[in-house]
């Protein structure tokens, strides 16, 4: 997706309030680049604080690892066929220690290289991606036997999450972001 697309100004650092400033400098530290879906959330700086908020200790380590629960936002991404969420999770997944054949075969997660219960998770994203019925009492009871409360909490969570950001995204057109320069 071009910049020519998109439907709001991204903005950059000296366009923003000095909240905004401080959080661009934390993601450049954290990540070495500004994403831009927060050169649009920029425009509200409490809202921006508060997604970073959100998503950092959602998507650390916890009760399920880091890696994979960037590989269930890759999941729902393909889903929601968002390029920027992709490439965004497959890059932070392969940060915190997913290999480069369990990010590749996130799209046909049944034949990749996971076990049974992480294709359960991916199951559960492609359930929610559906609607929340389709997580029946019998899968729920799948979930259940492999995933305690914790893990179930950051399980749904997660991949709940990435419903809404794709749409964002996708729906304000914002380009991917590039890669962090070296």
């Amino acid at each position: 997706m071009s910049t020519e697309n998109v439907r709001i100004k991204l903005l950059e650092r000296d366009d923003v309030t000095p909240e905004a400033a401080a959080l661009y400098d934390a993601l450049l530290t954290q990540r070495g680049v500004v994403p831009n879906m927060f050169k649009a959330l920029a425009y509200s700086p409490h809202i921006a604080k508060g997604v970073a908020g959100f998503l950092k200790p959602l998507l650390s380590d916890g009760a399920l690892p880091g890696w994979y629960k960037e590989l269930v936002a890759v999941r729902v991404s393909i889903l929601c066929e968002s390029e920027y969420a992709i490439r965004a999770h497959s890059i932070s997944a392969q940060k915190k220690g997913a290999s480069a054949a369990q990010i590749d075969a996130v799209g046909d997660f049944e034949n990749g290289p996971y076990s049974e219960n992480e294709k359960l998770g991916f199951r559960l994203a492609n359930h929610l991606h559906s609607g929340s019925r389709e997580v029946d009492d019998i899968f729920y009871s799948e979930l259940r036997a492999v995933f305690d409360d914790a893990a179930l909490v950051e399980l749904f969570l997660t991949a709940a999450a990435f419903e809404m950001f794709p749409r964002f995204i996708g729906g304000l057109r914002i380009p991917v972001t590039p890669p962090a320069a070296k």
